[in-house]
């Protein structure tokens, strides 16, 4: 069955990129499953959006495309935080205040991996700012899951109700593509050559607004096939170190205070061939990074957008475990019907970054004929609604690993050893290996004069 449920799920998505089965060569061998142990077809998904990625890669140097996805390697690319080593230690990626809770009437899920996330947690529950995970605990055993979902909701933390999945509501979603690509302007087209299929991307400039994982594992994909990518986060709110070293490989990285350096941020707009935004509607709006607002002003631009809950909530906030929970994924993944449980990666994030990817890489080719500006878009919400509508696995047997050292890469950054997954994106002529990730925030914000460059490897 998984190798049918695996099939199907990427035709959609290239049936969604605009890139028809019938409209190329393209071939792969049978890679067997996935090894990621879910109910849910995660493993699948997971196959079908990384090779949705490499099609789109090779497809801008050539119309016969071979696919070489590795499930194992897809599985520690979707588990990339498991593997993660600096100087040998594994870092502590969750937060006390990130988790499910008992309420008087079910479960909620919250997420502090953040501190501000955290100390928003702690006011929405009317807890003083020093409060441990234990005062949060009691507090919710004492409120309804709406009533605390309601008040951390209203102090601008993150919390979700802990729910049953609703099919309707899912088979809405996948009446919409898992990834849109869409042309929004009537600019000339771009004068563009992708050459070299081992970095097609090369003097393609990316813009990276994007925080976590989704938007970075996008960008990461992007560096990884040449293209110069700028991430720019605000000074206010730094990124946990671990994190960034996760899916930074071959990225720069520069602290802007876009509204206070509004001529430094015009330069380097003014540059970009593509710009991926990750922040929610309202923050973009305020800084006028709307893709409206965007295009207005350069209308060849490649804008792709991530969101957590989809085009329908735009404003809100979320994460993939926020999503799982409120999708009915927590509960199908429960190993006794009376805990929540969770997928064994966060495996909407690492989906809905390589449909990202994909979307971009399409657009950029249709782009250097068609001409236009366009937006690439997904949601975490979207792949949860992907997900549920597979055939859930009976048997998951399939899942050992084993040894996963050679699909893994050791770099040298400033002093430190770190170790990560490798990449999972594969395909005939294509890169085989990360340029080295570079501390969060570094970096100037300004363009080098030639983007990309060699890994730096121990």
């Amino acid at each position: 069955m998984t190798g049918s449920v695996r099939d199907s799920t990427l035709r959609r998505f290239r049936d969604a990129l605009g890139d028809s089965p019938h409209s190329l060569d393209v071939t792969h061998a049978d890679p067997g499953a996935v090894p990621l142990s879910a109910r849910l077809a995660l493993g699948d998904m997971a196959w079908a959006s990384v090779t949705a990625a490499a099609i789109a890669a090779a497809r801008l140097t050539s119309d016969v495309v071979q696919v070489q996805t590795d499930p194992v390697r897809v599985a520690v690319a979707f588990q990339s935080d498991r593997h993660l080593r600096i100087n040998g230690a594994t870092p502590d990626v969750w937060s006390p205040f990130s988790g499910f809770w008992r309420t008087a009437d079910g479960w909620v899920r919250t997420h502090g991996n953040y501190p501000h996330h955290a100390a928003a947690l702690r006011r929405g529950l009317d807890l003083p700012a020093d409060a441990a995970p234990e005062d949060v605990a009691r507090r919710l055993r004492a409120l309804t899951s709406v009533d605390a979902t309601t008040a951390v909701t209203a102090e601008d933390g993150l919390c979700v109700s802990v729910s049953p999945e609703n099919p309707e509501a899912d088979a809405a979603l996948c009446e919409r593509p898992a990834i849109t690509v869409t042309r929004v302007t009537d600019a000339s087209p771009a004068v563009r050559r992708f050459e070299d299929p081992g970095a097609p991307l090369r003097g393609i400039r990316v813009l990276d607004l994007t925080r976590v994982i989704a938007g970075p594992v996008a960008t990461r994909t992007l560096a990884l096939l040449g293209a110069e990518v700028l991430r720019i986060d605000p000074p206010r709110i730094p990124e946990p170190e671990w994190q960034h070293l996760d899916t930074g490989h071959g990225k720069r990285s520069a602290l802007l205070a876009i509204a206070a350096d509004a001529i430094r941020w015009r330069e380097l707009l003014h540059s970009a061939d593509v710009v991926v935004l990750g922040y929610r509607t309202e923050g973009l709006a305020r800084l006028g990074l709307t893709p409206e607002a965007l295009h207005s002003q350069h209308p060849r631009l490649v804008i792709a957008r991530l969101t957590a809950w989809g085009s329908d909530a735009p404003a809100r906030r979320g994460f993939d475990s926020l999503v799982q929970a409120a999708s009915g994924i927590s509960w199908i993944e429960s190993v006794d019907g009376e805990r929540p449980g969770a997928l064994p990666a966060q495996g909407l994030d690492h989906s809905a970054g390589y449909l990202l990817a994909a979307g971009i890489c399409a657009a950029l080719r249709r782009q250097s004929v068609e001409g236009g500006g366009w937006i690439v878009e997904t949601s975490l919400r979207r792949m949860a609604a992907e997900l549920l509508r597979l055939p859930r696995q009976k048997d998951t047997s399939h899942t050992t690993v084993g040894d996963v050292t050679a699909h893994l890469q050791t770099f040298a950054v400033d002093g430190d050893t770190v170790t990560t997954a490798a990449p999972a994106v594969a395909y005939l002529g294509g890169p085989t290996r990360f340029s080295a990730p570079r501390r969060w925030g570094s970096d100037p914000a300004e363009w080098t004069a030639s983007p990309g460059g060699p890994a730096t490897e121990r």
